[in-house]
């Protein structure tokens, strides 16, 4: 398993890469892709908000209760398809990958920033 994990890494990096996403929503990916809660959460704002499935997580600290609970339970795993910046916000569109019904997704998660972070996050399908 720790093999495939890697393997899947190192495709992600490289293709992360290849699209030259903006270093905060690359380094967003590969927290996610490690499953890292506390690197991924410290990409957020102190006051950021997540919206995703229905409920709001505000701050830091349930932004990363979240995503470890998630990573937990789903192992998900985003491939980036397309980034969109826009006076409005910016969007990342991925293939997400693991242990959910429906697996794998295409997702959009709509961003705004914050002070070189991310102020707010809402994830949909």
């Amino acid at each position: 398993m720790q093999v495939l994990s890697k393997f899947v890494h190192q495709y992600v990096s490289l293709k992360i890469n290849i699209m030259n996403l903006p270093k905060l929503i690359s380094n967003l990916v590969e927290a996610q892709n490690i499953h890292d809660g506390a690197a991924y959460a410290s990409l957020f704002s102190d006051d950021a908000v997540v919206f995703d499935e229905g409920k709001t997580h505000n701050g830091k600290q349930e932004i990363q209760n979240w995503i470890e609970k998630s990573n937990q339970e789903y192992q998900s795993v985003l491939k980036p398809i397309s980034y969109n910046d826009s006076a409005n916000g910016s969007v990342l569109e991925a293939e997400v990958s693991g242990t959910f019904p429906g697996s794998p997704a295409v997702l959009r998660f709509n961003f705004t920033f914050q002070n070189g972070l991310v102020g707010s996050l809402k994830i949909a399908g």
